[in-house]
């Protein structure tokens, strides 16, 4: 009770910032290493509590418009962004959970689920699950396509070499399955069209990675193993980063490009998406799954889209 806010508030950034042990705030904030754990944990909660239902909400139509624009021009009309999946070290994880944790490494970890798009912006957090699992698992227990088949994805009209698309799609890499909503890269391209389409898939998918070590970078908590030991904090740790991670993002609006995409998001701060409100029936739900996972329309997308690019190269060298 003796401690100012300041105190508190700056024991936990610098935690979060720089990745250090509790008792290696005494000597700067004068805080002991209890009272450091205490104030990490309830900085955290609070931060979630506050402001994670505006810097981790859904996208509105106004937010899908925009990205959709914005990897047009970068030669991707209909992307909204760019999925993946990053494991984060656990120092501490209990040994009767250890073979659930256990990752392809050796090391005990646990996943986190984001896209982000080209200004690193967090879209989607799903965080929480056992290291053991992979990109595909941790997508079968995600909300990611729950949303996808219940938001405004269902809604974003765009023309792609001359066909007609109705839904979203996102840049992942080769573990994902091979639906609509996804566009992998090619392994082994065949021709000079197809290496230069997986040549660009793969440096435009770079941004869910770059936005990866943007956060860790920021956050040394993240970038080091969790010497947590509750699921729950630890949960708290990485929401509380990703928000704070968006909220420099959007205080950075003066920073030339970046104000197109979150200039005028007070408009809708507190927007909702109507089909959310207003749910699904069985049918419907139903005849937006086999949509979601048609392997045709995947397939008949990514040929277009190296059509597409092939013929924004030629009119460059042109």
């Amino acid at each position: 009770m003796g401690l100012f806010s300041h105190q508190k508030i700056t024991c936990a950034l610098r935690m979060l910032a720089y990745g250090v042990c509790a008792d290696a705030t005494d000597e700067y904030c004068r805080v002991s290493e209890s009272t450091a754990m205490e104030c990490l944990k309830r900085f955290c909660v609070a931060v979630r509590a506050v402001f994670g239902e505006y810097h981790l909400r859904q996208p509105t139509r106004s937010d899908y418009e925009k990205q959709l624009q914005i990897n047009s021009d970068r030669g991707f009309p209909g992307m909204f962004a760019s999925l993946d999946c990053m494991h984060w070290e656990w120092k501490n994880c209990p040994v009767a959970w250890q073979g659930d944790f256990g990752d392809r490494d050796g090391k005990k970890s646990i996943i986190l689920e984001a896209i982000a798009d080209a200004s690193l912006h967090i879209w989607h957090v799903f965080f929480g699950l056992p290291g053991s699992n992979n990109d595909i698992t941790v997508l079968d227990r995600s909300p990611l396509i729950h949303n996808m088949l219940t938001g405004e994805a269902r809604d974003m009209h765009y023309v792609v070499n001359g066909c007609e698309y109705d839904r979203y799609y996102l840049l992942a890499d080769g573990i994902y399955p091979q639906w609509s909503c996804f566009v992998q890269s090619i392994a082994l391209p065949s021709d000079e069209k197809r290496a230069h389409f997986a040549k660009r898939q793969k440096a435009v998918r770079k941004d869910v990675e770059r936005c990866f070590g943007v956060l860790q970078g920021r956050f040394a908590i993240v970038k080091n193993p969790c010497r947590q030991w509750s699921m729950d904090v630890i949960n708290d740790i990485m929401f509380a980063c990703c928000i704070l991670h968006n909220m420099i993002l959007e205080d950075e609006v003066d920073v030339a490009g970046l104000d197109d995409i979150f200039g005028d998001r007070d408009g809708d701060v507190h927007a909702r998406v109507d089909h959310l409100q207003r749910g699904l029936t069985f049918d419907q739900l139903l005849t937006s799954t086999v949509e979601l996972e048609n392997q045709d329309t995947h397939f008949s997308l990514r040929g277009d889209l190296i059509e597409h690019l092939w013929a924004i190269k030629g009119a460059n060298m042109a």
